[in-house]
């Protein structure tokens, strides 16, 4: 639960901020451009070995085109990141976690594909970890769009099982936490609030900011699937434990209530909402059964609910791992600008 303290950086607080100012992620990016982040180094191919995992490594590049195609969304309007280096990365994670995604075997373990162990690391670094630090920088970089234009997408992140010591489930870097710190340094923010709505528990940013005020956690989740970080759970300051095979309605209602609930307790400057898919019905991870529809009520609640507050909002598209979820994805953000909760800068006919 959340205290009033703030957790200590790795390297110490002055290491922290002077990482966080000299970084050079947060570009400054003109008007003429719309606040989606995307670049196609999110898409990962890697010798076909992405294929052994359930996740979708080549949605992020097609809710893009779902997006521009249908004249959505012109694609001289999206936003590249800058890939999070080292030291970006160093604002939240241990030296020590850095130097273990130099094996193989470790990264691996962390993406859930046992044949990575055997491919050259400096393969994996390109093909694998490179299109993460690709995406992290967009997470980081949503923050600083967030405030400036009101709400910003980043078309991937999302990583919430990675915390500063600690990978897993298919996520490598902490995006989460790092976009936190830097909008706390570079921002003025000084309360965040996650609204983790993947069905799995974020215990990545959960362990993170165990200890900081400054951070209120709502996570909506299937308790009754990985990751069952007890340990984590204790910090999560709304916790709604969903039941396997929840439907549309009964997951909706619960959103309802929990975000009611969020807004008498915390008033945050800055929300960062975790969309995942896997709450789609036939998820073969997720275990829910929320329809295509439902997702985009989800997303069209949480947007409203941020602009009613006039509180700005970055949206992360974290898991899913049906083919139909990039699909999903781009009709929700259609959703979204129909009903005027963002401006993506066509107008069609």
């Amino acid at each position: 639960m959340a205290s009033s303290s703030a957790s200590p950086a790795p390297a110490g607080d002055s290491l922290r901020q002077k990482r966080i100012l000299s970084s050079k992620l947060y570009l400054e990016i003109p008007s003429s451009k719309a606040p989606v982040i995307y670049s196609p180094a999110y898409d990962i191919s890697f010798l076909g070995l992405e294929k052994l995992h359930p996740f979708d490594s080549a949605k992020w590049g097609r809710i893009c085109r779902y997006l521009t195609r249908e004249g959505h969304l012109e694609k001289q309007r999206v936003v590249e990141p800058l890939e999070a280096c080292k030291e970006d990365l160093l604002v939240v994670h241990t030296e020590a976690y850095l130097n273990s995604l130099k094996s193989s075997f470790r990264v691996a373990n962390i993406v859930e594909v046992p044949p990575v162990s055997l491919v050259p690391n400096w393969i994996v670094q390109k093909k694998l970890l490179y299109p993460f630090r690709k995406q992290v920088g967009g997470s980081i970089l949503s923050a600083k769009l967030a405030v400036e234009r009101g709400w910003s997408i980043n078309v991937g992140g999302g990583f919430h099982h990675c915390s500063a010591t600690e990978g897993g489930g298919f996520c490598a870097y902490a995006d989460i936490s790092l976009c936190i710190q830097f909008a706390f340094v570079r921002l003025n923010i000084s309360s965040v609030l996650i609204i983790d709505l993947d069905a799995h528990q974020g215990n990545g940013h959960e362990n993170d900011f165990a200890n900081d005020g400054r951070v209120y956690t709502l996570d909506m989740y299937n308790a009754s699937i990985y990751p069952f970080d007890f340990a984590a759970m204790q910090y999560i300051d709304q916790k709604i434990e969903l039941a396997s095979g929840t439907k549309t309605d009964e997951y909706l209602e619960n959103l309802d209530q929990a975000l009611e609930v969020c807004k008498s307790r915390f008033q945050p400057q800055l929300i960062v909402y975790n969309a995942g898919t896997d709450i789609l019905d036939g998820d073969p991870l997720g275990r829910l059964k929320v329809s295509p529809e439902g997702v985009v009520t989800r997303d069209e609640k949480v947007f409203r609910f941020a602009r009613d507050q006039n509180i700005p909002l970055l949206m992360l598209t974290s898991g899913g791992y049906m083919k139909s979820s990039a699909r999903v994805i781009a009709d929700s953000i259609i959703n979204l600008s129909n009903k005027n909760l963002i401006e993506l800068g066509c107008q069609l006919g």
